[in-house]
């Protein structure tokens, strides 16, 4: 499943991370980050829609990668599984979600901090990790220190990484992508501003060198 995960974070230098409150929204913001070259999105189980969500998206744009955010536990793995998503994501790790993840067969991208949670990652058999939350542990260097003594782990730092600060982070050679909120803000989505969502898209698959 790790082919899977990196497959994944290379197909986008930017990773969508988005709450979606409006069923309404869902397809449409899909076929707009498409539009605009980003074959990736993440719903987070921050709203009730979330589920539905997924499973619109999973019926009408099988095109995009469709990945779930904010697991948490097995239950929700298990139910965005069902729902459509093909890879998780959650903002920590534990042997549960690691156990649940092979068992379900969806692959996961578990979120680390600290060099004792990387240790336990790569000890289950994993390679790629979100580092989170990043602006507040300075990642970039954190991915950099970890470089030396983990050089076979890969990441997507995620959490208030700003567009301007996003080149420095991909320059990086153990940093496949990132996440980021603002590739399909809040606001843009509620207003459906679907053409501006595409243009920020854009912009944002151009960052990689």
């Amino acid at each position: 499943m790790s082919d899977a995960v990196g497959a994944f974070m290379r197909s986008a230098a930017v990773v969508p991370v988005v709450v979606i409150e409006d069923l309404r929204h869902a397809v449409p913001l899909a076929r707009a980050l498409l539009a605009g070259g980003v074959p990736v999105i993440e719903i987070t189980l921050r709203s009730d829609a979330a589920l539905s969500c997924i499973e619109a998206i999973a019926r009408e744009v099988p095109e995009i990668q469709l990945a779930v955010g904010t697991v948490l536990n097995p239950a929700q793995l298990r139910a965005a599984r069902d729902a459509g998503a093909r890879l998780a994501i959650s903002p920590g790790i534990d042997h549960a979600l690691i156990d649940a993840a092979a068992q379900l067969d969806i692959p996961l991208l578990p979120g680390i901090c600290t060099a004792s949670e990387l240790m336990l990652g790569l000890n289950a058999g994993l390679s790629h990790f979100k580092l989170f939350p990043a602006s507040a542990v300075n990642a970039l260097e954190l991915a950099k220190a970890y470089a030396g003594p983990f050089p076979q782990a890969r990441f997507c730092p995620t959490g208030g990484i700003s567009l301007e600060a996003a080149p420095a982070y991909l320059a990086q050679p153990n940093i496949l992508c990132i996440g980021a909120s603002w590739l399909a803000a809040a606001g843009a989505i509620r207003g459906e501003r679907w053409d501006e969502i595409s243009a920020v898209a854009r912009r944002s698959s151009q960052l990689r060198a």
